[in-house]
């Protein structure tokens, strides 16, 4: 198995390791799946500390997207497409997504 070695600063590796104990884990166990995630060869998303915020505002854009559906499918449809056109803009989408 390889060694990877890297530097950080005291504050930072004191805040992994009492995120690791809160868990159970040793600080490399808690950043193992971080390391992983960056290294995926498709270019998926790697989690961040923002991810809660995401999963709240995707639940909300999901009920908006619910309620525009009944009113006016056509202008789902057309939010979708310039959602998509802005995503693909800044590079968000994976190959069998873009246009």
């Amino acid at each position: 198995m390889a060694r990877v070695t890297i530097r950080i600063d005291d504050a930072l590796y004191e805040r992994l390791q009492v995120r690791a104990r809160k868990v159970g884990v040793s600080v490399a166990e808690l950043l193992r799946p971080a390391i992983d995630q960056a290294a995926d060869p498709r270019g998926g998303y790697v989690y961040t500390t923002q991810d809660e915020i995401l999963s709240c505002v995707l639940q909300t854009l999901s009920i908006v997207a619910a309620f525009v559906r009944r009113r006016s499918p056509e202008t789902l449809e057309q939010g979708m497409a310039d959602a998509k056109a802005l995503l693909d803009a800044k590079g968000l989408l994976g190959p069998e997504q873009q246009s």
